[in-house]
C-alpha cells in the first residue's frame, strides 16, 4: 500500500524523526515531494530534506506566529510529532492557537509517556489523535512499533498509520492505550536488553578465546537469526528451543546457568519495571 498523496508535516528531525521519513521515502510508502520538514536546528532539516526531496518551513524572526504556523502545516494531512516529550504540548497548543487545525489533520505522537488526553487537549480536542511507541531498530527499518486511537481517530487513520510505520518494521494496534506501557516494557525499551545480552555474550566469546570483533558478530547475528526463526516459522520460541536442546550437549548444559541465574524471572522483571516507570511519566 502507498499514501502518494498523503502531505505530511513533520516537526522534528532528529534521529527517529529522520528514520521515520528516510525508511517511508526509501519503502516507496510517500513522496518525497509532499513532506514537510522543520527543527530547531534548521540544518538537520535541511539535510533531510535534501536527502529525500522534501521541503523545509521557515521561520525567522520576520514571521508571525500565525505565519509560520499557516505555511508549515497548509494543505497537510499528518502532522507527526517527534520532538521530545516536555515540548509536544506546548508545541502543538502553541500551533493551535496560532492556527486553528483542521478537524481533517491527523495528529500522531511518538513521545513517550505523553497521553492521548493531553493530545487531545492540546490539539483542540477535535482532530483524530494517535499515539505510536516505536522503537530505535526503525532506524534500520526493523523497528516494532504499536499504536492506540484517540477519541476521533478513525478506521483510515489507523490504517495510515500501520502503512506508515509498518514500512519501517513491524506495527500492531492495542486496543487501550495502558497498554502502550507495557509496550514500552517488551519493545520501546527492550533494545537496550538485547545489546546487553550481547555485550555479555561476546565477553563470554572472548573469554573463551575468540577475537572480540568476531565473538561481537556472532551474537548479534545468532539474536537477529533467531528473532527471524520466530517471525517466519510462527513456532513458538519453546519449541525452537527445544529443538537445538539435546540430551546431554552444551545448550541444556548453557540454559542450566541461565536457569540458575534468574535470567527468565530477571527479564520478566526489567519489563514490570519499564512498563511501571512509563506510568509514572505520563
Amino acid at each position: 500500500m502507498t499514501l502518494e498523496s498523503l502531505k505530511i508535516a513533520v516537526l522534528g528531525c532528529g534521529q527517529m524523526g529522520g528514520a521515520l521519513v528516510r525508511g517511508w521515502v526509501g519503502a516507496g510508502v510517500i513522496v518525497g515531494g509532499n513532506v514537510r520538514l522543520f527543527d530547531v536546528k534548521r540544518e538537520t532539516a535541511q539535510a533531510l530534506a535534501d536527502e529525500v526531496g522534501a521541503s523545509v518551513a521557515t521561520a525567522d524572526d520576520s514571521m508571525t506566529g500565525a505565519e509560520f504556523a499557516r505555511s508549515f502545516l497548509q494543505g497537510v494531512d499528518v502532522l507527526l510529532l517527534c520532538v521530545k516529550p516536555a515540548q509536544v504540548a506546548p508545541l502543538l497548543s502553541s500551533l493551535r492557537r496560532e492556527n486553528p487545525l483542521g478537524e481533517r489533520l491527523l495528529v500522531v505522537s511518538i513521545a513517550a509517556g505523553v497521553r492521548l488526553a493531553t493530545l487531545e487537549e492540546a490539539s483542540g480536542g477535535m482532530n483524530g489523535v494517535i499515539r505510536v511507541m516505536p522503537n530505535t531498530p526503525a532506524l534500520v527499518g526493523e523497528g516494532a512499533s504499536a499504536f492506540c486511537r484517540g477519541t476521533h481517530a478513525t478506521d483510515d487513520h489507523a490504517k495510515t498509520v500501520q502503512t506508515l510505520f509498518g514500512a519501517v518494521g513491524s506495527c500492531v494496534e492495542v486496543p487501550n492505550e495502558a497498554l502502550i506501557d507495557a509496550v514500552i516494557g517488551v519493545a520501546g525499551s527492550a533494545p537496550a536488553y538485547f545489546y546487553l545480552i550481547i555485550e555479555a555474550l561476546t565477553d563470554g566469546g572472548v573469554r573463551a578465546g575468540l577475537p572480540r570483533d568476531t565473538a561481537r558478530t556472532l551474537a548479534a547475528q545468532t539474536m537477529l537469526g533467531s528473532a527471524k526463526m520466530i517471525l517466519t516459522t510462527g513456532t513458538h520460541p519453546m519449541a525452537l528451543k527445544d529443538a537445538v536442546t539435546t540430551p546431554g550437549g552444551t545448550t541444556i548444559a548453557a540454559l542450566g546457568v541461565l536457569e540458575s541465574g534468574g535470567l527468565r524471572g530477571t527479564l520478566m522483571d526489567a519489563v514490570r519495571a519499564a512498563a511501571e516507570r512509563s506510568k509514572e511519566m505520563g
